[in-house]
């Protein structure tokens, strides 16, 4: 009767350096995100002053009289 033998494999020889394999939206992503933050400080730096006092000012001049009086 014959029977299976088991044959005795070789491991594949690896290449010298690390085995890194990206995938497409690891670089997609820091690409599309440092192009909307490039566009929207493109957009900026066009923009003037708004006129009047921001939201911002006014709630920290109104909390800087409530403490201080």
């Amino acid at each position: 009767m014959t029977g299976r033998t088991a044959r005795m494999t070789t491991p594949r020889a690896r290449p010298a350096g690390p085995d890194i394999r990206l995938r497409w939206w690891a670089l997609a992503l820091p690409v599309a995100a440092f192009s909307a933050l490039l566009c929207l400080l493109a957009a900026s730096a066009q923009a003037g002053p708004a006129p009047g006092p921001q939201p911002v000012s006014q709630l920290v001049e109104h909390a800087r009289n409530t403490w201080l009086g």
